[in-house]
């Protein structure tokens, strides 16, 4: 089962605080990340790479679907 970090809306540092938190609690396996500016997408994806994370980007409409792996 995928964990699902709904941060649309929400202005950063948040959506990045959010899935920092995720990160944490899960440690390895994959967490889909919902976001809607280009900053949090941006700011997101850097969290998460550093955190040695593999991330994939989508574009849905007028949001992003971030995909976050770690074996």
């Amino acid at each position: 089962m995928n964990t699902i970090v709904d941060a649309r809306g929400l202005s950063c540092p948040q959506p990045v605080i959010l899935t920092l938190n995720e990160i944490k609690k899960v440690k390895k396996g994959e967490i889909v990340v919902l976001v809607d500016t280009d900053t949090s997408k941006e700011n997101v994806s850097r969290a998460a790479t550093t955190q040695g994370w593999h991330v994939e980007v989508d574009r849905m409409n007028e949001n992003y679907r971030l995909v976050l792996k770690k074996d």
